[in-house]
């Protein structure tokens, strides 16, 4: 298992974990500050899945006219995740 970590930019969160598996399977996705619950859920709902197919789902997002969000910071982390592996 590879652990990432992901520092975002324009977001209240101030780092993004994840590990990816031999497998490439999303793992232990956890975000430090932000919005606890909702970060914590979105940690919760892509246990487990493929990285690619959820940078997809969450890329663009916005909160509050930031032009990004923390889901879209994920994102971006994920992608650049996956060109390392």
């Amino acid at each position: 298992m590879k652990h990432f970590t992901y520092t975002p930019h324009m977001v209240c969160s101030r780092q993004i974990d994840f590990d990816i598996d031999e497998n490439g399977k999303l793992h232990n996705v956890s975000f430090v500050s932000g919005c606890n619950g909702n970060l914590k859920a979105i940690g919760r709902l892509v246990e487990g899945a493929d990285p690619k197919d959820i940078a997809d789902i969450l890329r663009g997002n916005d909160c509050a006219g930031r032009g990004t969000s923390c889901a879209d910071q994920l994102s971006k982390a994920l992608e650049q995740a996956v060109a390392e592996i």
